[in-house]
């Protein structure tokens, strides 16, 4: 009841603000449970897409959200939980990963549409990175959910970095691609190469739907090779 009022509340607005494209919605299933895994180039990511969908879609978010302190937290967690937003702790790598996995099958399993981000983190230039086995495989061997790819288009130009106001002259997209099954691999989740295989073939899709420059690294390390080529050199110190 809750995400519906919020959905009310904030997808109505922001497709009437913003007038997103949305193309292949007929992929997305009337009911029953699947995977929906997406580029990542912006926050709003996460609420462009439940916008122009019929059906509740659930993602993970950082516990911090979810836990921070004053009335100002209180309301913070109250406004992710009502957008469909999970708490996972990420204080530990392999933690992190078996949370998400343990969250995304239990959203599968009660027929439900559950989101992830391949990449881990959003793209820092527009670009796509390379996607992460460890959750997104594993969710979809575990549960035997179909996947399905999505590419955000153009969201990022919607509120860039640095920005307050998002931008109403920018009309961002959602292009939703044909369900993938890898029901031939099922039992074989503790198998890192069909994981690797598994990822590749989705994030190749996704590139496919979304036209992104493939990066084949970690947006993790992009992110940490920006940062330090923005640091001074010993000779501008």
């Amino acid at each position: 009841m809750f995400y519906g009022a919020m959905k009310i509340a904030i997808g109505s607005p922001l497709k009437a603000a913003f007038r997103p494209w949305v193309e292949g919605l007929e992929h997305i299933p009337a009911e029953g449970p699947a995977i929906l895994a997406s580029n990542h180039l912006s926050f709003s990511d996460s609420f462009f897409l439940p916008a122009v969908l019929d059906r509740k879609v659930t993602f993970i978010a950082k516990e911090e959200y979810f836990n921070s302190p004053g009335v100002k937290g209180k309301l913070t967690a109250a406004f992710f939980k009502g957008v469909g937003q999970l708490p996972v702790d990420r204080s530990g790598a392999r933690g992190a990963g078996e949370a998400a996995v343990k969250s995304g099958v239990a959203v599968l399993a009660r027929g439900e549409l559950f989101g992830i981000y391949p990449e881990g983190t959003r793209s820092p230039d527009g670009r796509l990175y390379r996607g992460k086995p460890g959750g997104l495989a594993r969710v979809a061997l575990a549960s035997g959910a179909p996947v399905i790819p999505v590419a955000m288009i153009d969201t990022e130009k919607v509120q860039p970095v640095g920005k307050v106001v998002p931008k109403l002259s920018v009309r961002p997209g959602i292009r939703i691609g044909k369900p993938l099954n890898f029901s031939r691999y099922a039992g074989m989740e503790a198998d890192r190469f069909i994981l690797r295989s598994i990822t590749d073939e989705v994030m190749y899709e996704i590139m496919k739907l979304s036209g992104q420059e493939y990066v084949d690294i970690y947006a993790t390390a992009a992110k940490r090779l920006l940062a330090e080529s923005a640091k001074p050199s010993a000779a501008e110190r």
